[in-house]
């Protein structure tokens, strides 16, 4: 009869594990473009064709959105890039007249003619966009172009589930006929504001401390030299700058200690384009804060 010694020997207990076997570690960080390629490498290829590619695509994306982009910073940049870039198409299909659009602040001429229908030829698709530093982003439109994707992979994987789900007409009418001109219109108003001087990117502790040897975030020094006001303006942060839309006006709302407080008002028609809207309400902040109407 033959014994093998180590079966006699006892089972470890738990005790004496090393605590390197019972635990992993984190997700290694990886350089953005092998991220992205990785994530990429998870779709069919470009050539495969056949009976239920598209639904195999719609059901990755819906992946994407949902758990692979949860993981780390890094796929979720990645998850994002491609998620982004791939239904931004769409997302310009359903902008309102006369409304523009532009969430991701690179395409300054884009008009809704360029886009495309994604249900016809759901492929991933990739724009010339540089890397993403921050999961974060000033340009607001951006939040309004993930909760279309958020609603639009949900929509798409559920019809191709069942055939007795039908996609609702007005799924989408909120997020267009409010959410998308709003956001809109507070990055026209960022942009004009800070060429004017009269908004920035400052924190809020730098536009809330009056210490006289603090120095403002952002000076604007005017050209006209007569007008002694408007030599020097200390302008609003953004993030306490929002927006009041509405089919008929648009107002300008300051954010301080939990209360909102309206700076200014415009009127609008349904016709008149945001650009203007914009313009009209940084006009009459600027005119507001040389009379010393802002309130720190």
């Amino acid at each position: 009869m033959i014994l093998d010694e180590k079966a006699l020997l006892p089972y470890p207990s738990r005790s004496h594990v090393a605590p390197a076997q019972a635990s992993r570690g984190p997700c290694p960080s990886l350089p953005f473009h092998i991220t992205l390629q990785i994530v990429h490498m998870v779709f069919p290829p470009a050539s495969c064709e056949g009976p239920g590619i598209l639904e195999y695509r719609r059901k990755v994306f819906y992946w994407l959105g949902t758990c692979l982009r949860l993981v780390n910073r890094d796929f979720y940049k990645a998850c994002m890039h491609i998620l982004r870039s791939t239904y931004l198409p769409s997302y310009d299909a359903l902008i309102r007249r006369p409304y523009t659009s532009d969430p991701l602040c690179l395409r300054p001429h884009s008009t809704s003619s360029q886009a495309r229908n994604f249900s016809e030829n759901p492929t991933p698709s990739y724009t010339p966009n540089p890397v993403p530093t921050t999961l974060h982003t000033s340009q607001r439109e951006t939040t309004t172009l993930d909760l279309y994707i958020a609603l639009k992979i949900r929509e798409d994987v559920w019809m191709d589930d069942s055939s007795l789900h039908l996609e609702r007409e007005d799924a989408f009418r909120d997020l267009f006929d409010i959410r998308q001109p709003k956001s809109r219109l507070e990055d026209l108003v960022r942009y004009y504001g800070v060429r004017e001087g009269v908004i920035s990117a400052a924190s809020v502790r730098l536009f809330n401390d009056t210490s006289p040897t603090q120095a403002p975030p952002y000076t604007r020094w005017s050209s006209d030299v007569r007008d002694s006001r408007s030599s020097r303006i200390k302008p609003i942060p953004f993030s306490c700058i929002s927006v009041a839309f509405s089919h008929r006006k648009a107002g300008l709302v300051l954010l301080s200690a939990g209360r909102k407080k309206t700076l200014t008002e415009v009127g609008r028609t349904r016709d008149e384009i945001l650009e203007v809207a914009a313009r009209r309400l940084v006009g009459e902040l600027k005119v507001l804060m040389l009379n010393g109407g802002v309130m720190r």
